[in-house]
């Protein structure tokens, strides 16, 4: 009698084990979401918020490069923070800031700031004049349409209308002067656009004024003659 109920016991053990192992297994317990606003991974921050212009590791997209060694020999780290935060008005650069109406706090834009700056070469330009970030003084147009035709026009066009036009309406309008300035300094390597150095003989800071003057001119041209065409149309 002992023998037969020890017996049945098992068989029923048995087939409870058997079953559990049949079963299906418990989906995997997901990690806890994380808020966006806790990210604190410099790479995760830069990837959803500005390779998309920038390009990976800042090395340039839609825009220019932001790792790039030139433009971090030129910006220091308050101009990096400056941008992200307060964006550029009127551009397709947003406010990136909490206080700005963006989606980034203080301590996100301090890592990107931190990161960005962790692609900088310090040495790669020792030797180098590199013009200034910023305009001292305000350029001359007509100078800079005379060096416009002996360094850009070959890539540009004549007048910058070319098949690189960069003094289409379109592109200046969505542009500032500063992008152009930083532009003409940087360079866009992706895109075939060689830096201040490589347009036959270096430029000056003189010389990327007065070729920010000269775009600056066109836009201020194009926007009077649609003004126009606008009013003559009414």
């Amino acid at each position: 009698m002992t023998k037969t109920i020890t017996l049945a016991a098992f068989c029923v053990v048995a087939t409870v084990a058997l079953s559990c192992c049949d079963a299906p297994s418990r989906p995997p317990v997901e990690a806890a979401a994380i808020r966006p606003a806790d990210i604190a991974d410099f790479h995760m921050l830069y990837s959803q918020n500005c390779s998309g212009c920038h390009g990976t590791n800042g090395q340039g997209a839609l825009t220019v490069g932001i790792g790039r060694p030139v433009y971090l020999a030129i910006s220091d780290d308050a101009t990096i923070r400056k941008t992200i935060e307060q964006g550029r008005p009127g551009t397709p650069m947003p406010a990136f800031s909490h206080k700005a109406g963006g989606m980034l706090t203080d301590a996100q834009i301090d890592i990107l700031v931190h990161g960005i700056r962790g692609w900088a070469n310090p040495g790669a330009f020792a030797d180098a004049k590199i013009p200034a970030y910023a305009a001292a003084q305000g350029g001359d147009a007509t100078r800079g349409a005379e060096i416009f035709k002996s360094t850009c026009a070959p890539c540009h066009g004549p007048e910058g209308r070319g098949a690189r036009a960069i003094a289409d309406p379109s592109y200046l309008a969505l542009v500032s002067d500063q992008h152009l300035r930083t532009v003409i300094i940087v360079g866009m390597p992706h895109l075939g656009m060689p830096d201040w150095r490589s347009h036959g003989k270096p430029l000056t800071d003189t010389d990327v004024g007065d070729l920010v003057a000269w775009l600056a001119a066109q836009r201020e041209s194009l926007s009077a003659q649609s003004n126009h065409r606008g009013v003559s149309n009414q």
